[in-house]
């Protein structure tokens, strides 16, 4: 048998692994760090409300992965799904959608990881320097990284899920000192006093600007169902358990998590921190080394992303190929490891250009905050996607079924959809800039190229969507 035929490792992963993959996809411990600074400037206090309800939001979501999973288990998930309901060319769009925003956010995931990185190297040798602000060491450290962790994630599904399950351990076991550290230290005198209003004070302007960030905190958790052609056979599906437990965990993480970064620092210490609010946390809680504790697990989360984020990436990019909605060439899977080892490499090579891209940027800050803005748009286009195609899909049970499943099939997904094409086309009008904009709408405009090669080709217009696995 041909590599170009052979199937991905079906049955390699149960519920436990699928739900360590959906935490790990989103990143807690970086996306805390990479994202809470971003969104206490953008709405203070109300962060709390913005997380609480984005998690809502998002919660809905989820639920139209799970149900449409039931109807095919499909590497491609929402690319196969929304081709399937509501025709092949938005089906590729919706697939073209999460892998650009991939590439995007390999910038914003690997940035931290090598801050961090140098945060240890600075300390722990003395230097002068501060490299973390340099963009070019920056930049060649964040590529060393993702390196490494392609090649753990060519090298088979069981390597990627060992590796997951021993840094998601210790990365929970070191935020969870932090938590404790905090409400023991501050719970007394606060930096913010904990109030009602953060969850009611808001503006439309406030709750879409909250909204659009805290949408990034939880962007990740469905790798599990594009590992679902991977995951082992079972009622209920091992990937949708993954899927709404990865999602109840994150919930009630960032929600303390952004309540402990409101106890411990001060507006100004968390704008000054920038990438590293959990190292300043727990420098403010704990003396050296302990504290150096938080930057590992900084760089353990980020590793993390970026692991579930190649292995998102190139299973998507796997499935379109396979139906011919992309070049062949990225089916191929390694006789020996059964991966897509062409589409994994893609995202490398197209990461790893994006980033010395970036590194012409005049700082740190401003990639980051760019590539988490354009990555939140893309989010929210191929995801509504999936939301509308659900509702539409189950919309005969508004008619049939009960109140619990007129809301989780068809109220839940819909709404939750059309809040994030709010939110994106929002965002998009009033708050990107150019360049922002030319990232975030001009990646998605990039599809039409492959679309027209894939018609070209015959592919696009024949595909069929069909369950695999």
């Amino acid at each position: 048998m041909s590599d170009e035929n052979k199937s991905l490792a079906a049955g390699s992963l149960g519920t436990l692994e699928s739900t360590v993959m959906g935490v790990a996809g989103s990143a807690p411990a970086f996306s805390v760090a990479v994202t809470a600074a971003v969104i206490v400037a953008a709405v203070g206090p109300l962060s709390v409300g913005s997380v609480l309800y984005c998690g809502l939001i998002m919660f809905g979501i989820m639920l139209a992965f799970i149900h449409l999973n039931q109807t095919t288990s499909h590497a491609g998930a929402t690319y196969a799904w929304v081709g399937k309901i509501f025709g092949p060319t938005w089906g590729f769009f919706s697939g073209w959608g999460l892998l650009v925003a991939s590439v995007v956010f390999m910038v914003s995931a690997t940035i931290p990881a090598a801050t961090s990185t140098l945060t240890l190297i600075q300390e722990f040798f003395g230097l002068a320097a501060d490299l973390k602000e340099s963009t070019s060491w920056v930049t060649f450290t964040a590529a060393v990284w993702l390196t490494v962790v392609t090649l753990v994630v060519t090298k088979g599904i069981k390597h990627a899920s060992y590796a997951q399950l021993m840094l998601t351990v210790i990365e929970t076991g070191i935020v969870l000192a932090l938590v404790i550290g905090a409400f023991v230290q501050y719970s007394a005198h606060p930096a913010h006093a904990p109030s009602f209003s953060w969850l009611v004070d808001f503006t439309p302007a406030t709750f879409a600007t909250g909204a659009l960030t805290a949408i990034f905190f939880y962007w990740g958790w469905d790798v599990t169902m594009n590992l679902g052609e991977e995951t082992k056979e079972g009622t209920p599906q091992p990937a949708g358990q993954g899927a709404f437990w990865s999602m109840i965990s994150l919930m009630l993480f960032y929600i303390i998590m952004i309540l402990v970064v409101l106890l411990v620092l001060s507006d100004k210490e968390i704008a000054d921190a920038n990438t590293n609010v959990l190292y300043a946390i727990a420098n403010k809680l704990f003396a050296p080394p302990w504290n150096y504790l938080a930057v590992l697990s900084t760089i353990l989360s980020t590793i993390g992303t970026i692991e579930t984020q190649i292995l998102q990436f190139s299973r998507s990019m796997f499935a379109m190929a396979r139906d011919n909605a992309l070049h062949p060439r990225y089916s191929k899977i390694h006789p020996e490891w059964q991966t897509p080892w062409v589409a994994t490499f893609a995202i490398w090579a197209l990461a790893v250009v994006m980033l010395f891209a970036s590194s012409y940027m005049p700082s740190v800050k401003d990639i980051l905050d760019k590539s988490v803005a354009a990555t939140c748009f893309q989010i929210c286009f191929y995801m509504s996607m999936a939301g509308f195609a659900c509702a539409w899909h189950y919309r005969a049970k508004l008619n049939t079924t009960s109140l619990k499943e007129k809301v989780s099939f068809v109220l839940w997904p819909f709404l939750s959809a059309a809040f994030m094409v709010f939110v994106a086309v929002y965002s998009a009008i009033s708050s990107f800039d150019t360049l922002t904009n030319i990232i975030g709408i001009g990646g998605l405009a990039l599809g039409f190229i492959p679309l027209a090669l894939s018609k070209q080709r015959g592919g696009i217009s024949s595909l069929a969507f069909q369950p695999r696995g």
